[in-house]
Formats: C-alpha cells, sequence, structure tokens
C-alpha cells in the first residue's frame, strides 16, 4: 500500500511510522531485525530505508600515481526495503538519491523497485561526496531531488529514457519528498527554500516529510507557510529523540536547525549520556503529544540504528 493510502485509509488518525539505516557492510540483517521486532508491536504503517552514496578513495600506486576507487559501506536499501516487506508482511519506503546516480540508474532502481511490489519512494538530493564542499551531480544525472521527482512521474506515465519503446509498462509509485521547516542548510532563506519545495510538488510529489526538529512551533509554522504557498499534499513531521550532549553541537552544524533553549539547559544538566537519551525519549514524547492533537497524518521516527529510545516513545504515544 502507498504512504498517501495508509494516511487515506486512517481517516484522521495519526500514524506511526519510522527510518533505519541499512547495517554496515559486514554485518548481516541480524541487525535490522533486532532493532525492528520489539516495534512492529506498534504497527508502523511504513518504514523508510536510507540510501547512503559511495564514497570515493585514492588509492597511492607504486609508480606514485593516485587511482580512484569507489567504496561502498552499506548494502543496498532495495534489497532491504524487499526483505522487510517480506519479514514483516510491512511498506517499506527506500531513498533514492540525485548523488551518485546518473538517469539511466535512476531509471534501472526503479525498475527493480516495481518489479518487487515495492510502491512509495522518498526522493531525495542527497549529501554532497566525501570530499567535495558543495554537491555535484554526476554526468548526465539529476542536481536537484526535483528532477528525481520528475522521473519518477515519468515512469508513472509510461515514459522512459528510451522514447522509442512501444508498449511501455506505466508504474505506479507514491512519491514522498524532504521538507525543511527550519530551511535546508545551503538555502538562502526559508522562502526560496519554500519555492523549491513547491517545484517538487509542482513535479509530482505526493507527501512531505520533515527534517527533524525539536520545536514544534517550527513545523506548525513551516505547515502554515505550505499551504500558504499551494502546498497541499500530507506533511509529515519527523521526530529524532536526542541521545548525546554531542548532538548539541553537532546537529545544528550538520541539518542547520535550533536547539530549544528549555532542552539545552536539561541536556546541560545531565550526568553523562544516558541521562540526554532519557531526556531525548521525554522530550519526544511531549513533541508527539502536541503534534498526535493536533492531527499530524503520521509521527516519523529516526532510529539511526538504534530502537530502544523509540520502542519508549511509541510505547507511551501508541
Amino acid at each position: 500500500m502507498k504512504v498517501t493510502e495508509h494516511i487515506e485509509k486512517a481517516k484522521g488518525e495519526t500514524l506511526f511510522s519510522l527510518e533505519i539505516l541499512p547495517p554496515l557492510k559486514g554485518q548481516s540483517m541480524k541487525d535490522i531485525i533486532t532493532n525492528l521486532d520489539p516495534l512492529m508491536g506498534f504497527n508502523p504503517a511504513f518504514v523508510d530505508v536510507t540510501y547512503h552514496r559511495e564514497e570515493v578513495v585514492y588509492d597511492e600506486l607504486p609508480n606514485g600515481l593516485l587511482q580512484k576507487r569507489n567504496i561502498r559501506k552499506r548494502p543496498s536499501t532495495v534489497a532491504i526495503s524487499t526483505a522487510i516487506q517480506h519479514r514483516y508482511n510491512v511498506d517499506a519506503v527506500p531513498h533514492l538519491l540525485a548523488g551518485g546516480f546518473n538517469k539511466d540508474e535512476t531509471e534501472n532502481a526503479l525498475i527493480e523497485m516495481d518489479f518487487l511490489g515495492i510502491e512509495s519512494v522518498l526522493a531525495l538530493r542527497g549529501d554532497a561526496a566525501h570530499g567535495e564542499t558543495y554537491f555535484k551531480a554526476l554526468k548526465d544525472g539529476h542536481e536537484y531531488a526535483e528532477g528525481v521527482v520528475k522521473q519518477i512521474d515519468d515512469l508513472n506515465n509510461g515514459k522512459y529514457l528510451d522514447d522509442k519503446m512501444e508498449n511501455a509498462h506505466a508504474t505506479n509509485f507514491c512519491i514522498g519528498v524532504a521538507g525543511y521547516p527550519e530551511k535546508h542548510m545551503e538555502s538562502p532563506n526559508i522562502e526560496t527554500d519554500l519555492e523549491y519545495l513547491k517545484a517538487k510538488v509542482n513535479a509530482g510529489a505526493d507527501y512531505i516529510v520533515t527534517q527533524m526538529f525539536f520545536d514544534n512551533k517550527k513545523f506548525f509554522d513551516f505547515v502554515d507557510s505550505c499551504r500558504k504557498k499551494g502546498i497541499n499534499i500530507p506533511i509529515i513531521p519527523g521526530i529524532k529523540p536526542l541521545s548525546t550532549k554531542s548532538q548539541l553541537r553537532l546537529l545544528p552544524h550538520r541539518f542547520s536547525l535550533d536547539i530549544p533553549c528549555d532542552l539545552k539547559r536539561e541536556v546541560d544538566k545531565c550526568k553523562d549520556n544516558k541521562e540526554v537519551r532519557q531526556l531525548g525519549v521525554e522530550w519526544a514524547i511531549e513533541q508527539s503529544k502536541e503534534l498526535k492533537v493536533a492531527g499530524v497524518p503520521t509521527l516519523h521516527y529516526y532510529t539511526m540504528g538504534k530502537s530502544d529510545n523509540i520502542q519508549k516513545i511509541a510505547k507511551a504515544i501508541f
């Protein structure tokens, strides 16, 4: 079932969903199962599976020259999504990036997803490659997420890169995109960022999942601004419970977001990260309660490879 179909079927009831990281290369599906098993009792509507682009390393040859080598640190997102669907009978939503793919590779990935029965996909630009200051698209790749959305929408209309194909199968993907309540770190301002989001919606996006935030007012203001822009598709809040003191510095730097003063003061009082993790759970529970009362379609949790804190939150909310 598509993400939007889950939302329609819920008839206003707030759903539970989550995002997981594929295990590092050399680890097994067992690591995912260990973290997902405790959360299945809360009946997640869908599970997002992230994708991390290949990294480039340079090996020095005996003659002193450097040889470029691509390495992948995590297994295939599509394979993991399929395994999750078969094991748990829950819909998986793989992430599809512009970064690291050309248009042919994007089309082939979508054909594979369609063949495997995946019905929703989250289209993202992705981060700059390791060692690059700014994002750079591959030759014949997409520079922005908007292009990925448009290519998926084209396939949904039976339009492939090879325009000479006859009787081409039209896919039927539900397309998700990212939204940023406090703007994307590369956007000059929130107004410009909303224009970028509107472009993704116009290209064919069906729903929005937001970046994490710790102040619900940021989310509510974001939704209001979207509606004023004519962005009327479902907007799903993304929630990440704080878990370490170092995140006070890392998250604002990495994601261009604010940590509320009250939360920062409470973290400063914690003796260790164990206490911070519990504080993060409590803060996320209060966030979730308010968002649920407001009638958000889904509460979407970023697990970051661990589920004990998400389990505590879900138990209090669902």
